[in-house]
């Protein structure tokens, strides 16, 4: 129950639909949808298009998308959709390798990958979809063409950006206007995205991939010694795939499978079952050591096999074993933090996630993202559309089942979550903060169902972080639990930015209603009627 001598927001409550995003602009056009008599999946396109506009730092049609779907029409069955692009046909890693490089460069053409976000887009709607794609791209049209109101969190991610964005003339061009980030509350247009984004919703997904637009987009890429071809964004095509799960306090967890990082919050999950958190605080330092220490083993994993799935060596069942799970359980202690894992060199980056359910129960769960703030930086000046540098996280280790490799998939950061209970959806949701996802998502997880905790108050618990040695924490943890951290040999570092973002839905199948939650350390907010 929320305290209500203290700031705070409640969480929003309906009874025939429901949205939660990070941008109230994202928020209320999903929302028309829904009155408009759209579905979950049609309301969750409009949405992210949205961001896609009006979050340029976070999320675009230059990026990708996944998503999870629970259909009552379909006995609750939860499907998963991988919208992920490859690296081009002729990109390899000994290319990069000649020239003297240990990774792919950040910032560099290299770390683009195909957009598969048009092209996932169009194929939930094809499936899930009710109105059509004119009617549901028409509010990020409007948006890019005739400007929109830069919020608060956005203008501060926006700034930190500028060097970023200065290297280019293209991208200094569209998002300097004037040579400054804007500040909040300005307008700001992108009209070339807005033509791009009229065309896809009047010509559809081949207008992107194939044509002018394309071609247009492969000169982009080319100029600054990219690989890419028409070809490989004629190849463009994401998957429907089983999503994998793991049983938490009686419910079922879901995720996408690899190349989604989805696993490593599965493995945090059967780790910390085999301990008795809810006979602890859920903000103690004791608490806090135990999820700090399975994430790190969990993050240890990822590292070591997840890439490809037809490129991995061991399949998800083998990484989610009891047997397997009880024996790495064995290297926690209860008292001492590890010292033995080596180094993770995990990062946190940007994303936009977006929750809706509809008044027929339809549960979507929606990730779209260009990976890190802005992406590569590199803007097709002629379509508007920003290149995510989702190849960053390509390995240039030969042995590495995430080696870069022509036509591969990357190892994917963005993942969507859901969970069942009794054959029905009971949650959807998703936390962002690239690397931190799957801690995240645990972390939420374990405050709902092991502690009892308030949709909203899970979301807005501080937060904290491993990306290596030390453990990153946010400015809100009371004094105690830091010294009952360090106590146990944790190193610990005040986080520079808040960790990650976070919107959920909960679905009340006892009471009939709907709770919607979004985080604070955005600007977004869930809402419903």
């Amino acid at each position: 129950m929320r305290d209500f001598h203290f700031p705070g927001r409640s969480a929003a409550i309906a009874c025939n639909a429901m949205v939660a995003t990070s941008h109230p602009l994202a928020t209320e056009a999903a929302l028309h949808v829904l009155r408009d008599g759209g579905s979950a999946m049609d309301a969750a396109i409009a949405g992210s298009a949205v961001m896609a506009v009006v979050e340029p730092q976070m999320t675009g049609i230059g990026g990708d998308c996944f998503a999870l779907l629970s259909d009552p029409r379909d006995k609750g069955r939860v499907v998963a959709f991988n919208g992920s692009g490859r690296a081009p046909g002729n990109a390899t890693a000994e290319h990069l390798a000649a020239q003297g490089l240990t990774n792919v460069p950040i910032d560099s053409v290299h770390s683009v990958t195909l957009p598969g976000a048009i092209d996932g887009w169009f194929k939930l709607h094809e499936n899930f979809g009710r109105l059509d794609m004119d009617r549901l791209l028409r509010p990020a049209i409007a948006f890019a063409r005739d400007g929109y109101p830069v919020h608060a969190r956005v203008a501060r991610d926006w700034r930190k950006s500028k060097t970023h964005l200065a290297a280019r003339e293209a991208s200094r061009a569209v998002f300097l206007p004037g040579g400054v980030s804007p500040s909040e509350g300005d307008i700001h247009r992108n009209k070339a995205l807005a033509a791009t984004l009229d065309r896809v919703a009047k010509e559809g997904p081949k207008a992107f991939y194939e044509g002018e637009i394309a071609a247009a987009m492969v000169r982009t890429l080319r100029a600054h010694d990219g690989v890419h071809t028409e070809e490989d964004f004629h190849a463009v095509s994401g998957d429907f795939v089983d999503p994998i799960s793991t049983e938490y306090r009686g419910r079922t967890v879901y995720q996408v499978p690899p190349n989604n990082q989805g696993l490593t919050a599965l493995v945090i999950l059967n780790l910390l079952s085999g301990f008795d958190l809810a006979g602890l605080p859920p903000g103690s330092a004791e608490r806090l050591h135990l999820e700090v220490e399975t994430a790190r083993l969990a993050y240890a994993l990822r590292n070591r096999h997840l890439g490809e799935d037809t490129a991995m060596r061991v399949t998800a069942d083998d990484l989610l074993s009891r047997a397997f799970t009880d024996d790495l359980r064995t290297r926690i202690s209860r008292d001492a933090a590890m010292t033995d894992l080596g180094a993770l060199d995990l990062r946190k980056s940007d994303t936009v996630y977006m929750t809706v359910v509809d008044k027929d129960l339809n549960a979507v769960s929606f990730i779209n993202s260009v990976f890190d703030s802005f992406g590569s930086g590199i803007l097709c000046p002629e379509t508007g559309v920003l290149f995510q540098n989702r190849g960053h996280s390509f390995s240039l280790d030969s042995d590495h089942p995430n080696v870069l490799a022509p036509g591969k998939r990357p190892m994917h950061t963005i993942m969507p979550g859901m969970v069942s209970e009794g054959g029905k959806p009971v949650l959807s949701f998703g936390v962002m903060g690239g690397d931190y996802q799957p801690l995240g998502q645990a972390r939420v997880i374990s405050a709902l169902f092991d502690h009892q905790v308030d949709l909203q108050q899970a979301l807005d618990m501080p937060r904290l972080f491993t990306p290596g040695s030390v453990v990153e924490v946010e400015r809100s943890f009371p004094a105690d639990v830091l010294h009952g951290l360090m106590a146990k040999g944790h190193d610990l570092a005040v986080a520079r930015d808040p960790i990650g973002g976070a919107q959920a839905i909960r679905i009340d199948h006892e009471r009939g209603v709907l709770i919607g939650a979004s985080d604070p350390r955005k600007d977004g907010y869930a809402a419903g009627f």
